[in-house]
């Protein structure tokens, strides 16, 4: 593997484009290759056997673009199958899991909000976390059933949305939480209407940051940062419609390329 060969990165549908965004922010001159798999979206009402068969399809095809070290951007595929992955691959691989230790250190109201799937709040990885870290926490956990198929068609803050975080937010804002943690990488899209919602003292966190300087410190290690300083190739495929990944990357529209691809 070579230092110029890209970061690869993947995700149920358009939602690890968040955690994308972060690694690009830390590391401006790495290549990158993003894949959608929105037409299996969501991944977080399926069986663990599924996500793992969806998850080891990415990989393979990120393996194949010669990927030197892969992003698993989805809470689901990282709770349900990175251990399957690491197994497998030699290449190093990175997940994503929800952000609950900082919340439940930091916590004041000694309450937390944990928003994320049914795949990720059902797996064995979550619930270990969740033990590890919350033994003098409330916790109110809240499957978002429906947020990801909205933010898949682009809609961020319509009437269906809004009506969907209110009632999801309802039993947290009751429960005097002061942290909520994003547990799918599609909602930190949903930020803005989040905030209009909550009470001003609730602190929103995902995991994003923290997976941008992970994916750092191993290149680093590894001595694979690449070094050259011409313009990095920042590719993004879909195996559905482009328009959404569009939308939520138009502020890197003039340096990203994104097509349709069927993997």
């Amino acid at each position: 593997m070579k230092k110029n060969s890209p970061i690869g990165v993947f995700d149920s549908g358009v939602g690890g484009s968040s955690i994308w965004q972060e690694i690009h922010k830390l590391l401006p001159l790495e290549h990158t290759i993003y894949l959608a798999d929105s037409k299996n979206a969501p991944y977080g009402n399926k069986t663990a056997e599924e996500i793992t068969k969806l998850s080891i399809k990415n990989t393979e095809k990120l393996v194949q673009m010669g990927a030197k070290i892969i992003i698993v951007a989805c809470n689901t595929a990282t709770t349900n199958a990175i251990v399957t992955l690491r197994k497998n691959y030699d290449i190093p691989i990175i997940g994503i899991e929800p952000a609950i230790k900082p919340a439940a250190l930091q916590s004041t109201t000694k309450s937390i909000g944990i928003l994320a799937t049914k795949g990720t709040l059902s797996s064995a990885l979550f619930s270990k976390t969740t033990q590890e870290f919350t033994k003098d926490i409330n916790v109110v956990e809240i499957i978002g059933e429906g947020l990801v198929p909205l933010i898949e068609v682009g809609n961020l803050d319509g009437p269906e949305m809004n009506s969907l975080l209110e009632k999801y937010t309802n039993p947290m804002i009751a429960a005097n939480i002061d942290y909520l943690v994003l547990g799918c990488s599609h909602y930190p899209y949903l930020i803005p209407q989040l905030k209009a919602i909550l009470p001003t003292n609730v602190k929103i966190i995902d995991s994003g940051e923290a997976v941008a300087r992970q994916t750092k410190t191993v290149l680093q290690s590894l001595n694979m940062l690449r070094e050259e300083i011409t313009t990095p190739n920042l590719q993004f495929f879909t195996n559905a419609e482009t328009e959404t990944l569009k939308f939520l990357l138009k502020e890197y529209s003039e340096k990203i390329s994104v097509e349709k691809k069927d993997f």
